[in-house]
C-alpha cells in the first residue's frame, strides 16, 4: 500500500512566502496531505490561507516556539507514516516526493532523507542549507556536499546519487514518523538552527540511517525567518553547536573538543572584530555564557552515546581557510563510516 505522507509547512509571519510558493507545492504534491502549522504569526497568514486555500489543513500554535518546538507540537497532532518538513521559502519541482519515499521504502532503517537543494537566487548552484547532504567535522563544524562555508558549487550532476550522510537539512526533511517520535523529536532548547543535526545524530545513535536522494530537487530562498547577518542567528548557531557537541560526543572527547572550540570561536570573534561586526562578537560571547549556564542541567541528563558518529576526522576550518580546499571532492576522504549499524 502507498504510505501516508503529510507535508507540513511551519509558518511564522511568512505570508509572502506562502503566497509565492504554496501554489507550486499544491500543484506538485497532488494526492498528499498538506498542512500549515502557524507559530503565532501576526501577519494574518492564517486568515489569508483559510480564505484562499481552504483545502489546506491548518494548526495554530499559541506562541512562537521556534522551529524545534513548533514542529514538535504540530507533528504530535498529525497522523502519517512519513512527515515532510518543508520550509515556507522552498520552491518544489515536479515529482519531488515520490523518488525520496521510494528510496526510503527500500530499508526500514532509513529514518530521514533530503532532496537536492539548489539556491533560489542562483538556481544553477547549491544552497547553503543542506546542498547535497550534510557532514560534520570532529570539532562540530557542519558542511555539505556542494557547499563548504561560503563556497557553493555549481550543480553539474556530480551528486545525482542516493547515499548515506551524517545529517539531512531541516529545510526539506523527509522523516519516518515512528523514528521521529522514538527519538523524542527535536530538542526544543535549540529553538532554531542545528536542531536537525542534533536529531540526525541521535537517530544514528539509535541505529537508523540518514540519507540523501539526488533524484529529487527543490529550490531554497534561505534566511526567511532570520537572515544570516542577524546577530540572533549567530547566537543560536554558536550556542546550539556547543549544546549538540556536549549531548552527543562520547564523554571522553567532550572536554578536549570543547576546549578547541573555545579557541576557534575566539578566532572567529576576532574575524568579526576585524570587519566591525561587533553585534556578532557579543552574540558569540552570549552564546558561550548561555551554554555554560546550561551545563549543570546537561550533566545531570547523563547523555549516553553508544555509536561512534560518522564525523570527518580532519578540521574543515583548516582545510578550507589554510589549505584552500573549497570543494567537497578536494577533501581528504577518510574515516567516513556512513552507514550506522542496525539496531
Amino acid at each position: 500500500m502507498t504510505p501516508i505522507v503529510a507535508i507540513v509547512i511551519l509558518n511564522y509571519n511568512g505570508r509572502h512566502y506562502l503566497e509565492k510558493f504554496l501554489p507550486t507545492v499544491l500543484t506538485h504534491s497532488e494526492g498528499y496531505e498538506i498542512w500549515v502549522a502557524d507559530n503565532a504569526s501576526t501577519d494574518q497568514s492564517m486568515e489569508w490561507l483559510e480564505s484562499q486555500y481552504p483545502s489546506v489543513k491548518t494548526l495554530s500554535i499559541a506562541e512562537n516556539k521556534g522551529y524545534a518546538g513548533g514542529y514538535n507540537m504540530a507533528l504530535s497532532q498529525i497522523d502519517a507514516e512519513y512527515y515532510v518538513l518543508l520550509n515556507s521559502d522552498i520552491e518544489v519541482t515536479p515529482g519531488w516526493i515520490d523518488p525520496v519515499i521510494s528510496f526510503m521504502e527500500t530499508d526500514v532503517n532509513i529514518a530521514a532523507c533530503q532532496p537536492k537543494i539548489r539556491a533560489y537566487d542562483l538556481p544553477t548552484h547549491f544552497e547553503y542549507a543542506g546542498a547535497a547532504g550534510g557532514y560534520m567535522d570532529y570539532l562540530g563544524y557542519p558542511f555539505c556536499r556542494g557547499r563548504i562555508f561560503d563556497t557553493r558549487e555549481e550543480d553539474l550532476g556530480q551528486y545525482d546519487d542516493e547515499i548515506d550522510v551524517f545529517w539531512a537539512t531541516g529545510a526539506c526533511l523527509f522523516i519516518r514518523s515512528d523514528a521521529f517520535h522514538k527519538a523524542n523529536g527535536f530538542d526544543e532548547r535549540f529553538f532554531a538552527h542545528m536542531e536537525e543535526i542534533d536529531l540526525c545524530w541521535r537517530l544514528l545513535d539509535l541505529g537508523y540511517r540518514i540519507t540523501f536522494s539526488g533524484k529529487s530537487l527543490v529550490y531554497h530562498v534561505g534566511g526567511g525567518t532570520l537572515h544570516k547577518s542577524n546577530p540572533q542567528k549567530t547566537f543560536l548557531n554558536y550556542r546550539n553547536n556547543l549544546i549538540m557537541l556536549f549531548k552527543n560526543l562520547p564523554v571522553g572527547r567532550r572536554k578536549k573538543t570543547l576546549f578547541f572550540r573555545l579557541i576557534l570561536d575566539g578566532i572567529s570573534s576576532a574575524r568579526f572584530v576585524a570587519s566591525g561586526a561587533w553585534p556578532d562578537v557579543f552574540a558569540i560571547i552570549r552564546a558561550h555564557f548561555a551554554f555554560y549556564a546550561m551545563m549543570p542541567k546537561l550533566i545531570k541528563e547523563r547523555h549516553q552515546t553508544t555509536y561512534r558518529a560518522p564525523l570527518y576526522y580532519r578540521s574543515i576550518v583548516w582545510e578550507y581557510f589554510v589549505l584552500g580546499k573549497h570543494r567537497f571532492s578536494e577533501l581528504t576522504r577518510i574515516l567516513f563510516p556512513l552507514k550506522a549499524p542496525k539496531s
